[in-house]
């Protein structure tokens, strides 16, 4: 009797959980195909009269820029995982593969930077970004995402921790600097937490709002999450057109996330192991 009313109290809150979670995209995919009448006089919970009214669409897509906002993504992101990738194995080989002083103060370090609320050093953030010359920037979005991400450190040093020194020693007998025993040995035995940060990090940047909106201002310079804000004036906001840009924006990672689980699974629980 026990065993199955567990079961039902599992199922039921199985149920639950999928509901909060489903309905508001429910929500915002009927918001995404009404009109802007039909979207003031009815229900949120009302469906479209019109499922094939894909004008919001097309106005969330040509007049918010998204196309701009989709290149400013690319190159953002592109350049901001291939930093982090080998900023975070470089970190992650320095501190696990040589004798260091302090090595506890710097794992230390990583830790209390992780802790601390990012919004609390955003001034002095702020001021350092302006002071480089590159607030308003591309640069201003890539230096950011590469310097604060303590959490792919942490994944690397996990693997990393799983790689036997012997393979380093051995290669050092053959003649091998520390370069190239990171670039030829290190490196391709990193693959799964590499992939697994990517991924991560990348829908990350993909999905920030934060950064690109207070450093990248410039309309010209708006991403795939900020370009969603044209659509808010100071007396009002089309909603629908908002919802079916959201729909745009969280298609791609959506895709992603879906035919990329068992990877980012598979390395974190790797990782964990390890």
């Amino acid at each position: 009797m026990t065993r199955v009313v567990v079961t039902v109290l599992k199922y039921v809150g199985l149920v639950i959980a999928s509901v909060l979670i489903l309905l508001p995209l429910v929500t915002l995919l009927f918001a995404a195909f009404k009109t802007k009448a039909e979207y003031s006089t009815t229900s949120a919970f009302t469906p479209p009269r019109d499922w094939f009214n894909f004008q919001n669409f097309r106005i969330a897509f040509v007049e918010g820029q998204m196309l701009s906002g989709i290149l400013n993504t690319g190159i953002i992101m592109l350049v901001s995982l291939a930093g982090t990738t080998f900023l975070g194995t470089f970190v992650a080989y320095a501190v696990d593969r040589f004798a260091l002083r302090g090595r506890r103060i710097v794992l230390g370090g990583f830790l209390l930077a992780a802790l601390i609320p990012s919004v609390t050093t955003q001034v002095a953030t702020f001021q350092i970004i302006n002071a480089l010359g590159i607030f308003d920037t591309r640069g201003a979005a890539i230096l950011l995402f590469i310097g604060t991400d303590v959490v792919a450190v942490y994944i690397f040093l996990q693997f990393m921790a799983a790689i036997p020194k012997t393979l380093d020693e051995a290669a050092r007998v053959d003649g091998a600097g520390h370069f190239r025993i990171y670039w030829r040995i290190i490196l391709p035995l990193l693959r799964p937490a590499i992939a697994t940060t990517l991924i991560i990090k990348g829908i990350a940047i993909y999905n920030e709002f934060y950064i690109p909106f207070l450093y990248m201002p410039s309309p010209e310079l708006s991403t795939i999450s900020t370009s969603l804000y044209h659509f808010k004036g100071p007396f009002g906001a089309d909603w629908q057109i908002i919802a079916a840009g959201t729909i745009i924006v969280i298609l791609p990672s959506l895709m992603l996330f879906a035919a990329l689980q068992r990877f980012i699974y598979r390395g974190l629980t790797a990782g964990a192991v390890r």
